[in-house]
């Protein structure tokens, strides 16, 4: 009769009593399909011969892309403060900012860039978001040149600026592009990675 001690007549009896290598192993064969994917932008694929569009925003600027996709990740654990955020310092009313951030066709960057451009040009945020929802193929730099406040022009500057401003109300941190660098002084600047 085998012992209870017997490593091979224990591994029959329980999972739980597998060798900790084994269990590991196990475990990460497991996850191994998943973590093999491609994110679904590197699956996607152009159709009728033509390129696929880049992914994300596409403001025309690189830094405000970037700070928009961060601005969806802070949003995804700090939404009401993102809320605050718009109704307090981008004349969003609570409702539009409530309901933008809880559509699915738009994202928390989106929201915060729509309303963020709506103040720098003196409109709504509701006539942008109207704008951007009448055709959301077309890519942001578009309609803020349109409005006014095309990347590079001192609107879209007083809105790159807004975006450093939010962040130091955050306290989260943030690279300046040379732009911000030398527009913001060293004491008003969010704080640095």
């Amino acid at each position: 009769m085998p012992s209870d001690h017997d490593p091979e007549t224990a591994m029959h009896r329980s999972p739980w009593l597998l060798p900790p290598a084994w269990l590991l192993a196990i475990a990460l064969a497991a996850a191994w399909p998943v973590a093999a994917q491609s994110p679904p932008a590197e699956r996607a694929e152009a159709t009728d011969g033509a390129e696929a569009e880049p992914a994300g925003p596409r403001t025309g600027d690189a830094w405000v892309d970037e700070q928009l996709a961060d601005i969806d990740r802070y949003a995804a654990r700090h939404r009401q403060t993102l809320a605050d955020e718009l109704v307090r310092y981008r004349d969003t009313p609570r409702v539009l900012a409530d309901e933008l951030l809880g559509r699915e066709d738009w994202t928390a960057g989106e929201t915060y860039f729509a309303c963020a451009l709506a103040q720098v040009v003196g409109r709504p945020c509701r006539a942008v978001v109207a704008a951007r929802d009448n055709d959301r193929a077309r890519p942001w730099s578009e309609l803020a040149e349109e409005l006014g406040a095309a990347p590079g022009s001192a609107p879209y500057r007083r809105l790159k600026e807004g975006i450093a401003a939010s962040y130091r109300r955050w306290a989260r941190p943030l690279a300046l592009d040379a732009e911000l660098r030398r527009a913001i002084p060293e004491d008003a600047r969010p704080p640095t990675p």
